[in-house]
């Protein structure tokens, strides 16, 4: 990889702020989401980017909007694809996850949210997930990094996860311990 990669998930949404399971109901950023995409811009002012990525859902574009305008670098060709978008929560989907652990207990919420293999009722695994990220990956964006370009994935905590866990090489158990925290460049590759 010549070029450079930044991971980006999106600031916080109106449904994180209401502790609530998103996957993929599209719901917009909160305040304090729209803040931290502004933040990520001033943290990426000095960067030249030459490629967005982000999923088909409003809080990354969203995120991704904010940050380049507030680089200064909001003429960045945005491509944006539902390979990236977050985990399928599938029945949990817009319920409470505190009402969700009363009701299935701690332990078994916790298994359906950071199990590689085990996927909550109608949704996606993370596997499920990086069986679409992964290919998506090598596929789109690891051809532009190989010549040279800088290119920002704004993407979810699940989606980043599953990337990270191929790129890394992270085992099917460790990975349940990653978090990807919102609104925060992680620049892939550097102080390695």
């Amino acid at each position: 990889m010549n070029g450079h990669l930044i991971l980006l998930r999106h600031g916080q949404s109106i449904w994180n702020q209401e502790n609530k399971f998103t996957g993929w109901v599209d719901v917009d950023l909160s305040q304090k989401g729209v803040e931290e995409a502004e933040i990520a811009g001033q943290k990426l002012k000095s960067v030249k980017l030459d490629h967005v990525f982000c999923s088909s859902l409003l809080r990354a574009l969203r995120t991704a909007q904010i940050a380049l305008e507030s680089a200064g670098q909001n003429h960045i060709p945005i491509t944006q694809d539902q390979a990236l978008n977050e985990r399928h929560y599938g029945d949990l989907q817009g319920l409470d996850k505190a009402e969700v652990a009363k009701k299935h207990g701690v332990e078994q919420v916790q298994k359906w949210r950071r199990s590689y293999t085990l996927a909550p009722p109608h949704g996606e695994s993370l596997k499920d997930t990086f069986d679409r990220v992964t290919p998506y990956y090598y596929k789109e964006i690891e051809p532009l990094l190989k010549t040279g370009k800088t290119v920002l994935i704004v993407a979810h905590g699940n989606s980043l996860r599953a990337l990270l866990k191929e790129l890394d090489k992270i085992s099917d158990s460790d990975i349940s311990g990653l978090e990807i925290p919102t609104g925060i460049p992680m620049f892939y590759g550097e102080n390695k």
